[in-house]
């Protein structure tokens, strides 16, 4: 027989079309603004491209999505472990 852990964080790893939540939060704000402005604007060429902007920001999530370290702009690891305090006192002559 089977035994099943349970799972409690599955809200950490949920995806809607390919996004996280928060991302997906941020597509669907992007959609409803553009909805308003379509309704707002009667402009085929607005319309347009708001349907190129929503597409190409779903893109840019996606990928975003796929390779998180292309927004890491600081190093992970520091260059130099130690368990020395930190001073700022500088002992050495010049």
């Amino acid at each position: 027989m089977k035994r099943y852990e349970v799972f409690k964080n599955i809200r950490k790893r949920a995806v809607i079309m390919g996004l996280p939540i928060a991302l997906f939060a941020m597509l669907m704000v992007s959609v409803i603004g553009s909805l308003l402005f379509i309704i707002f604007s009667f402009s085929f060429s607005v319309i347009i491209a708001v349907f190129a902007f929503n597409a190409i920001l779903y893109v840019v999530l996606t990928n975003l999505t796929k390779n998180p370290a292309l927004l890491q702009f600081k190093k992970v690891f520091p260059l130099i472990i130690s368990n020395k305090k930190e001073s700022h006192i500088y002992y050495e002559e010049d």
